[in-house]
């Protein structure tokens, strides 16, 4: 395979190759002053994140799946407890649950743009339920102004999974702010990626983020002393300045994933597909670029014959997956149809309109024949 004619899903050669001598020299000077763990990269990213989400506090953590652990112990959920969450979405959301003793109760999506809506929440709300978990889907935002409205009725805590989502926004507002934490991952391919591993927590609750500290850390407010049991979960300082690196350049990074988004809405009109849509004043940051059809293997294969990739997120839904029982867990049929048609197609800030007028003209020629 050729990589100048291969499209792929992301390009991470051509996202770091800019910033590459400007993160060598701030991994050298890490390595000089030997300060790893817990240090000066580190609490200045927390600071960027959490003024990008207008909230006061950001802990970090060593990945998305632990920033969703982390929120969940530090608001006391546990066993017994039910957690609402998206059957239509990666495993973590619902790992998170079990990872505490509590239940994941799974809960079908809105058809059109693949997130929780506040009539499906409260349809599987029951006296156990103590947590929703809405997950901001390819880069759009749930409705969280309903779905808060909704946990203020019923009293329940809200963590928003913004692990694909960090930038986006309803009406200005950044995702991570409505909740009681917002969560976010920092893995090689997201939006904001590093090199390895990372995640982030953030909240306005000053309580919440002494909890989310030592919870990280063993479980330890001071040295020695291990009141509860906790996590090494930290946020080292070289994927920490490798992000700080990245952090001021996101907007553009976004910029140009919504222009690649744009460009594809152009090169696809007309097809019979469904295009993503992001409903007036939210803010779409797409981290996949994810369409549905009839025909989705047909044309996979054809894209894949042509060096073009793609994938399906998600073939099996979470109430599908074999880890929670060998029955389904739930009546979920929007996302049963979708794991059968949706097909996320290359996306990166650096994708060019010539790439999308190919990766176009392979589905337009495969849904004609």
């Amino acid at each position: 395979m050729s990589y100048s004619t291969a499209i792929p899903m992301v390009d991470l050669r051509a996202h770091f190759q800019p910033l590459r001598e400007e993160i060598l020299a701030g991994l050298g000077k890490i390595l000089d002053q030997a300060g790893f763990i817990l240090g000066e990269h580190g609490r200045a990213l927390e600071q960027d994140v959490a003024q990008l989400c207008g909230v006061a506090h950001g802990v970090g953590c060593a990945s998305g799946t632990d920033a969703l652990l982390l929120a969940l112990r530090a608001l006391g959920i546990g066993p017994g407890d039910e957690v609402i969450v998206p059957t239509f979405t990666f495993i973590a959301t619902a790992e998170a649950v079990l990872y505490v003793g509590a239940k994941p109760v799974f809960v079908d999506v809105d058809p059109q743009n693949y997130v929780l809506t506040a009539s499906l929440v409260e349809a599987a709300i029951t006296d156990r339920t103590k947590a929703i978990i809405p997950v901001h889907l390819y880069g759009l935002p749930a409705d969280m102004p309903a779905i808060m409205s909704l946990a203020q009725q019923y009293h329940l805590k809200v963590i928003e999974d913004c692990a694909q989502a960090i930038g986006a926004s309803i009406h200005g507002r950044a995702v991570g702010s409505f909740g009681d934490i917002g969560c976010f991952s920092f893995f090689p391919s997201k939006n904001l990626g590093g090199a390895g591993d990372g995640g982030m927590v953030v909240t306005n609750d000053p309580e919440l983020e002494k909890q989310l500290r030592g919870l990280r850390n063993h479980g330890s407010w001071q040295t020695y002393h291990h009141d509860v049991l906790g996590y090494n979960s930290r946020l080292d300082e070289m994927q920490a300045l490798i992000l700080r690196t990245e952090f001021p350049h996101l907007s553009i990074f976004n910029a140009g994933r919504q222009r690649a988004a744009a460009w594809y809405a152009e090169h696809l009109a007309g097809l019979d597909l469904q295009l993503p849509h992001a409903p007036e004043a939210y803010q779409h940051v797409y981290h996949q670029y994810t369409i549905q059809l009839e025909g989705r293997d047909a044309v996979k294969a054809a894209l894949q014959a042509e060096q073009i990739a793609s994938a399906i997120y998600y073939p099996i839904p979470g109430h599908r997956q074999k880890m929670f029982g060998d029955q389904p867990q739930g009546h979920c049929p929007v996302a049963d149809n979708l794991a059968e048609r949706v097909l996320s197609l290359p996306m990166f800030p650096e994708l060019q309109e010539a790439q999308v007028a190919r990766v176009a003209e392979v589905i337009r020629r495969t849904l004609k024949d």
